[in-house]
């Protein structure tokens, strides 16, 4: 139920607060004052897009805020409009919240039916989800869409895997020339790196031992061993020395150079020596050259190529197995086909068991709406394949509304008037078990005299269950409410301003006046209305 609704800074309207009654509201007002825009905003308020220019020139904002009470739990929804961005944010309970958690909880908050409601009526989809609700098996709905699906994605699959073999199949030949090629070559991941670096190794060993043998060719002198000559050297400096002491530092220095040299000559005759293997230089410049052949005749990097051969073997052997797989989903399309069959046996079958019941309380429910008492509705049913060889019975609605007519859909015979009351009865018939505010936007469009008695006896009857908001240019309608509502629109100084006030008795005898024409004829019917004679 709607308890409060308050509107603030949206188009003409500056701030309007309305406290509903929990049965029949009625919204009344001259065309144009602003009483569908006020369903707008109820709109706006679960989840329907407002463009930034409807917010009122001068404020930043617009703001929506309402009071729905379901199941004994209060919901307080607000949505807000910025005028400079065109953004809305939108609050339940004072938490922010998302489009998707409105439109999910919409359906507990209100039905809308206007014109735009009779349009959908005359819908085939409409139509058929009708009769879906009415059968009340969503459980069955549900497990339909749910092999369906299955059924559309095995479709899927089998149609990539015929596909992907076609290709490959186009390619066996060459794939299987890639494979030999590869296969004789045998290469590995980092192959080519690890030769090279080995190739590398190799050289520097040659390089290494060329300069230790060089090194060690240099303590030999035709005049004898460096170590021999740094030795007469000393002995002749000691000679020196007997005569000359200052050069005892010097002989010193040659004997420690002697030592130093002796240290150099056996380290460099004990270096470990790894002597270049001339046969393994050519098998890496081989295997190299094997490499590298490949590469130019694949155009492939090495590591290319390796991929490669996995994706080649996985390609050959995905052909070798396509079959069996193909197979293996016929299998289980067979297998859900079935089960799709099984569940459109029951929805078909209750679709015409059930559409019979629906269409006799629609009978009864447009009889008391003022149609003949021979009006006839039917679903006609027509087989329609979804899947191959699967064939749901799609529903549409179609009516005799007086005798002597053949039956035809809605949208070939009917007025606006019937349109009209044919919703208020598909509506009163689908909203018995729930509890959403019903809002009615000029159900009364296109009707009048005594069938407009039956509509107004009709919404009576709703209202009695439920909440109802109905916008209405009828006094006969508008007597029914148990709250009146008087939307207007006036200037204040340069601006122009809608209000929307609950009327007092007063302006609820003024009002019928109103609408019933003014004058005597306004105030006759007003009397009569009002029960003052």
């Amino acid at each position: 139920m709607l308890e409060l609704l308050r509107i603030r800074h949206l188009a003409l309207i500056d701030d309007v607060e309305l406290e509903f009654s929990e049965k029949m509201n009625v919204l009344t007002g001259e065309t144009g004052a602003g009483k569908s825009f006020i369903l707008k905003a109820l709109n706006f308020l679960t989840g329907e897009k407002m463009r930034a220019d409807l917010v009122r020139a001068g404020e930043e904002k617009a703001q929506v805020e309402a009071l729905f009470i379901i199941d004994g739990e209060e919901y307080i929804i607000r949505r807000e409009l910025v005028a400079a961005t065109g953004r809305s944010r939108l609050y339940v309970n004072d938490k922010l919240s998302s489009q998707e958690t409105i439109r999910a909880l919409k359906p507990k908050l209100l039905v809308h039916t206007s014109q735009h409601g009779q349009q959908q009526l005359l819908q085939s989809s409409f139509q058929e989800k009708l009769l879906n609700d009415y059968i009340q098996r969503p459980d069955l709905l549900e497990e339909r869409s749910s092999v369906l699906k299955t059924l559309r994605d095995i479709a899927a699959k089998q149609v990539e895997l015929r596909e992907r073999a076609r290709t490959l199949e186009d390619k066996r030949d060459f794939l299987e020339f890639q494979q030999k090629e590869i296969a004789k070559v045998a290469p590995e991941a980092g192959e080519e790196e690890e030769l090279e670096a080995k190739k590398q190794e190799t050289r520097e060993q040659g390089l290494v031992q060329e300069a230790v043998e060089h090194a060690l060719g240099l303590f030999y002198t035709d005049n004898g061993a460096l170590t021999e000559i740094m030795s007469r050297l000393e002995n002749s400096l000691d000679a020196v020395c007997r005569y000359l002491p200052e050069y005892l530092p010097d002989t010193e220095r040659v004997l420690e150079f002697r030592h130093a040299l002796t240290e150099i000559e056996t380290r460099l005759r004990n270096q470990p020596m790894n002597r270049p293997d001339e046969d393994s230089i050519e098998e890496i410049e081989s295997r190299l050259y094997e490499l590298a052949q490949l590469k130019r005749k694949l155009n492939r990097s090495l590591d290319e190529i390796v991929n490669m051969q996995e994706e080649i073997e996985e390609n050959l052997t995905f052909l070798d197995t396509c079959k069996l797989d193909l197979i293996l989903l016929e299998k289980q399309e067979d297998e859900a086909r079935g089960t799709l069959q099984e569940i459109l046996e029951q929805i078909n079958k209750l679709r015409e068991t059930q559409g019979s019941e629906l269409c006799r309380a629609i009978e009864n429910e447009l009889k008391t709406l003022g149609f003949s008492e021979h009006v006839h509705v039917e679903f006609e049913f027509t087989p329609t394949e979804i899947y191959s060889e699967c064939f749901e019975h799609k529903a549409r609605l179609i009516w005799v509304p007086n005798p002597g007519q053949s039956p035809q859909p809605l949208d070939k015979i009917a007025s606006g008037g019937e349109l009209s009351r044919f919703l208020l009865a598909v509506v009163g018939l689908m909203n018995k078990d729930e509890t959403p505010t019903l809002i009615f936007d000029e159900v009364d469009a296109g009707i009048g005299g005594i069938t407009l008695n039956y509509v107004a006896d009709a919404l009576t009857k709703l209202a009695a269950g439920q909440q109802m908001l109905l916008i209405t240019h009828w006094p006969q309608l508008a007597a029914r409410a148990e709250k009146h509502f008087l939307v207007c629109k006036d200037v204040r100084g340069s601006e122009t301003f809608t209000s929307c006030d609950a009327l007092s008795p007063t302006g609820i005898r003024n009002e019928y006046e109103r609408m019933a024409g003014g004058g005597q004829q306004g105030e006759a019917l007003a009397r009569e209305l009002l029960g003052t004679g």
